[in-house]
Order: C-alpha cells, then sequence, then structure tokens
C-alpha cells in the first residue's frame, strides 16, 4: 500500500466554464481524479470552498468518504466572511459541506488583497497533488498551479481542451 499524501483542489467558477453537456464531462473527469488519488493513497483533501470546482470536489469527496472512510476533508477559507458573500443556494450548499468536513482552516478574519492568493500557498504547501480544472492561466488557478510545479507537486490537469476532446472525439 502506498504511502498516505494530501491533494489539493483548484479550478475555475462557473461562470469560466463551459455549461450543459461540456461541464458534466468536466465534473466527471473531476471525479475520476479524486478517485485516483484515493486508490493510489490520499488520505486529505483541501478545497478553498469557492463557487463551482472547489464546492463541487467537496461534495464529490464527501460522496467517497461514505465508502472510504479514512480520507479527510480540509476546507480552507481565504477570510471569514467569504461563505457570506456567496448567493443563498452556495452559501447552504458551503456550509452544508463545511458542517460535515473533517476541519474548517479559516486563515484571516477579514478579506485582504492577496487572501486568495495566501489560501492558494496554504492549500498547497500542504499536499503532494494538485487536482485543477483550468482553462485560463491568468486565473488564480493558474497562479495555483504554477505555485504547485514550484514545489514540485504533482499536478493532475483537467483541462477544457480536455473535455472537448471527450464531447467531440473527432476534434
Amino acid at each position: 500500500m502506498s504511502t498516505p499524501f494530501a491533494v489539493c483542489i483548484s479550478g475555475h467558477r462557473p461562470e469560466k466554464l463551459p455549461q450543459g453537456n461540456a461541464l458534466r464531462i468536466i465534473q466527471s473527469l473531476l471525479y475520476q481524479e479524486i478517485g485516483s488519488a484515493i486508490d493510489d493513497g490520499a488520505a486529505v483533501f483541501y478545497t478553498g470552498m469557492a463557487r463551482g470546482t472547489d464546492l463541487w470536489a467537496a461534495e464529490m469527496i464527501l460522496q467517497f468518504r461514505q465508502t472510504c472512510p479514512q480520507i479527510r476533508l480540509v476546507c480552507v477559507l481565504p477570510f471569514a466572511e467569504s461563505v457570506s458573500r456567496l448567493r443563498s443556494v452556495e452559501r447552504y450548499q458551503a456550509m452544508t459541506l463545511m458542517n460535515a468536513a473533517d476541519e474548517t482552516v479559516t486563515l484571516s478574519e477579514h478579506y485582504y488583497p492577496g487572501c486568495y492568493r495566501a489560501r492558494n500557498a496554504y492549500m498547497v504547501s500542504r499536499s503532494q497533488r494538485l487536482i485543477a480544472v483550468a482553462a485560463d492561466p491568468a486565473s488564480g488557478t493558474g497562479q495555483t498551479i504554477r505555485m504547485a510545479e514550484r514545489n514540485g507537486l504533482e499536478v493532475r490537469l483537467i483541462s477544457l481542451a480536455q473535455s472537448a476532446r471527450y464531447q467531440n472525439p473527432e476534434a
């Protein structure tokens, strides 16, 4: 059996992702990557609790935890009010996920410029693998990928081009 390790997850907000079938493919690939990480020995998953990829991943991790009770979910908030700033449905989703998580870490009481970068650095510094859903290298997710590469993490990238290839194999 492999040595337990930690995984952090990063990805775009829903408005930066395709919709419809392409989005379902991206979510399916994310689910597969989380499952592969568990099969490889992942014991801890860090998610930044942002809308989209982060919240979807947290839900998936909790689904996996039903059959793999050894895995842990750690929610990392950049600042205390970050969840209260979400829209009502996403706020409810985030609160439900945090209540089910093994741990919630809040890095700052208040918002400050750079707090999202600090959250990403916190997760990267505690992980050996990054699962990322990305298309825009100028985004926070792109920044997290570069941070992970500099820190020697194994990066598993789910790109929008990859999801398009699944949707249209002739492309």
